[in-house]
């Protein structure tokens, strides 16, 4: 089994195709639609997310970002993605694999988000079925792991509907919305076997 990490990637991760949705890395170019999203899904992401910074939608901050991002791949720490629309190639939302632990774990952390307009249509669930085979396969994860408020009842969906089981609670876990926020844990392992 290797213990290291066994992937390179050059400056840009290769872009992961799914049935309804492809995953990139998310680019400069991007700014204006993924500012213009996460402008109009606010309301919608706020109870769910960690304060936004004030200057987080400008084009400094979101600069800063994807220069984090790459830094991030480049140490094998994390590997963000937006989530586009298939047929269109319309913005959606975003997920990442972070907190990347390599040695005896071989684990990472699944986040995401999805703009209002296009919530609860599919294209999530589209998401994360197609990162798995990208956590187990190309970057020889074991382990993939999420958390997610106890009220939310969609992202809860979304966790066993793509296979994560239900495996704790962790007490105050992130600061979400300003304030110190109980999380339900969920993992899927490689082997586990597809829903």
């Amino acid at each position: 089994m290797a213990f290291f990490r066994s992937v390179g990637f050059s400056e840009q991760l290769p872009a992961i195709a799914g049935e309804t949705v492809m995953l990139r890395a998310p680019q400069m170019a991007d700014h204006a639609e993924w500012s213009a999203l996460r402008a109009a899904s606010r309301d919608f992401l706020t109870p769910w997310e960690p304060t936004w910074p004030a200057d987080d939608l400008t084009r400094a901050a979101f600069r800063r970002r994807i220069r984090r991002y790459a830094e991030d791949q480049r140490g094998d720490l994390a590997y963000p993605f937006f989530i586009f629309r298939k047929s269109d190639g319309v913005l959606v939302g975003g997920l990442t694999l972070a907190n990347i632990r390599r040695g005896c774990a071989q684990a990472a952390s699944l986040g995401y988000w999805m703009g209002a307009p296009y919530a609860g249509q599919g294209y999530m669930t589209a998401a994360v079925t197609t990162v798995l085979p990208f956590a187990f396969g190309t970057l020889r994860l074991h382990r993939v792991e999420a958390a997610c408020i106890p009220g939310n009842d969609a992202s809860i969906r979304l966790l066993e509907h793509t296979g994560f089981q239900r495996e704790g609670f962790a007490r105050q876990y992130l600061c979400i919305n300003g304030v110190w926020q109980d999380h339900l844990l969920f993992a899927r392992l490689r082997d586990d076997p597809s829903p």
